[in-house]
């Protein structure tokens, strides 16, 4: 077996003029546990949702976990430049979260309601995540973060709008 096949990542010093670079990485981890387990539930609504809202449902969440499972990929590779390990079980991504999971069978606009309500709550630990990016001289993140969190203002918006009667 070859040398290259036995290495295995660490967290490494990154000289980039961003202070607390373990705060950051520990920040983005939380939103990246955020954006993976919305992933799945956005695609499980988008698998199972029924009545006359199926189809714009369907279409709008396919669209949204697909942007939401290309954003996962850049906030682990956003922690890795940081000189930090990315998540590497999936209890860290459940336990990191404040996606949480429903239970029963819901209706096409309850679904709508749920999945509005978790990216408002990602869109604001967002908000939280630009500040401290700022506060540690880390633009790369802040711009991250920022054009993270329209995506996700832009997604409750249109969720919420789909049930408006």
């Amino acid at each position: 077996m070859t040398q290259a096949l036995n290495i295995v990542g660490e967290e490494t010093d990154v000289p980039s003029g961003v202070r607390n670079q373990d705060a950051l990485a520990e920040a983005i981890s939380g939103v990246l546990a955020d954006t993976y387990r919305l992933t799945f539930k956005t695609h499980a609504y988008h698998w199972n949702v029924e009545g006359p809202l199926f189809y714009s449902v369907h279409n709008l969440t396919e669209g949204q976990y697909e942007n939401l499972f290309g954003a996962a990929d850049e906030l682990a590779e956003r922690i890795r430049a940081l000189g930090k390990m990315a998540p590497t079980q999936m209890s860290a991504i459940m336990d990191g979260s404040v996606v949480q999971d429903r239970d029963g069978a819901l209706s096409a606009g309850e679904m709508c309601e749920d999945l509005a309500g978790d990216h408002a709550r990602i869109a604001h630990r967002l908000h939280a995540l630009i500040k401290i990016a700022g506060d540690n001289n880390d633009p790369v993140t802040e711009d991250l973060a920022t054009e993270r969190s329209a995506f996700h203002e832009k997604a409750a918006w249109m969720l919420r709008a789909l049930t408006k009667a």
